[in-house]
């Protein structure tokens, strides 16, 4: 079975502050690590080639030192890894991304399943993995806790969906985009050996020129989505007021402050 496990590279979050110092941190020089979600994905990828065989390949697009998330992969016990990686690609929203990593798919060839994560913690718009599976023109199958069934050979697969009101239970064909959440699995920690082959691994990197994009299809030049700035929100002052008294006189002062305050 050839599954193909995206990732990404996002900013340290567990660093951040509630300033605009902290904020700096999702720029260009700030800590970065690999997205959480993925690091849910990634075991689900290496779990299903323990169960059916196989090859994990983990993929990322992301500036040079993402190589560092790809590593992370071939450490917990995936078997090869690709970097996607050129200037032209800084300012990419998640459908230009998408476009990439869909040609970076078509390159490294035949696969059973791709599997991300639900969402990446500094976007979070959830767009990504979606947009891939239209652009392959394959199923895609999102906020999966459990896979019930796969069955590489006869192409099918049953995955348990944890959504706001429930479980679902729904059947695919094979190959398909599967987006993870976190109950799906505990990423396992790397084995010392995992982490010296990783250390020593020749992690192969592709320029847009190797997917067949111009420049000026990427990068901002192909964006849709721009954030043009990012600011903390201005702080408010809160003020507390105890009501005290008997519980019918306090019901009915808070309902009258209420109407008051147009909130009722």
């Amino acid at each position: 079975m050839k599954v193909i496990a995206l990732v990404k590279q996002v900013p340290d979050t567990a660093r951040l502050t509630g300033s605009v110092d902290g904020l700096k941190l999702m720029g260009e020089s700030g800590p970065r690590t690999v997205n959480p979600w993925d690091e849910h994905a990634l075991e689900a990828a290496i779990q299903l080639k323990e169960a059916h065989g196989g090859r994990v390949t983990v993929l990322s697009m992301g500036r040079p030192e993402a190589v560092e998330a790809l590593k992370r992969g071939l450490a917990m016990g995936a078997d090869e890894a690709v970097l996607v990686s050129d200037p032209a690609l800084e300012g990419s929203d998640s459908l230009v991304t998408a476009r990439v990593l869909a040609a970076a798919i078509r390159k490294v060839g035949a696969f059973d399943m791709v599997v991300a994560g639900r969402s990446a913690i500094d976007g979070n718009s959830a767009a990504t993995a979606v947009q891939v599976a239209a652009l392959l023109d394959i199923p895609q199958i999102s906020y999966v806790a459990r896979l019930e069934v796969v069955d590489a050979a006869a192409g099918k697969i049953a995955a348990v969906r944890l959504l706001e009101g429930g479980l679902e239970t729904v059947s695919s064909r094979l190959p398909a985009v599967v987006s993870v959440v976190k109950e799906i699995s505990e990423p396992r920690y790397p084995s010392f050996i995992g982490i010296r082959r990783a250390a020593s691994a020749q992690i192969p990197t592709w320029g847009i020129s190797e997917l067949g994009f111009e420049p000026d299809q990427v990068g901002e030049a192909g964006a849709q989505v721009r954030w043009p700035e990012v600011a903390v929100p201005e702080a408010r002052e809160v003020r507390v007021e105890m009501i005290e008294g008997p519980p019918e006189e306090a019901a009915r002062i808070l309902v009258n402050r209420l109407v008051a305050d147009g909130v009722i």
